[in-house]
């Protein structure tokens, strides 16, 4: 993995496995073991979505440059759908606390797109490939 994409990956997963933290912390309070362990389960989601989906769009990026903004739209819209059909398999789980796991995918994806967007918008990448020194066109 180029060093953009994991200063990327760092920079979006690092805060949202801290918030993740926070919030196991907050739910096991809150709502017991179950609580905790609801808040794990969403944070887990999240990260593991959100990283694959990381990891799909550079490459398809570096092979496809011409659908990268429509391969990430697309892929967006395909981790928030997919995000939904968790929170609607697990509506009347009994494993761990709902609420917990709901309002911890929430937190974590809204925390993990935030520190994605501020990792590209701090990334100096070129968007122009640098002709090479010794190569005549």
């Amino acid at each position: 993995m180029p060093s953009n994409d994991a200063r990327i990956l760092l920079h979006a997963a690092v805060p949202t496995a801290a918030v993740g933290v926070i919030a196991t912390v907050v739910s096991g309070v809150v709502a017991g073991g179950k609580g905790a362990l609801g808040a794990v389960a969403g944070t887990l989601v999240v990260v593991l979505f959100m990283g694959i989906g990381l990891v799909v769009l550079q490459r398809t990026a570096k092979a496809l440059p011409h659908l990268f903004q429509a391969m990430g739209l697309l892929l967006y819209v395909a981790q928030l759908l997919l995000l939904f059909t968790f929170l609607a398999l697990f509506k009347d789980t009994t494993l761990f606390d709902f609420k917990a796991f709901a309002f911890t995918l929430l937190a974590t994806t809204v925390v993990w797109v935030g520190g994605q967007a501020r990792a590209y918008m701090k990334a100096k990448i070129m968007y122009v490939e640098p002709e090479k020194s010794g190569s005549k066109s």
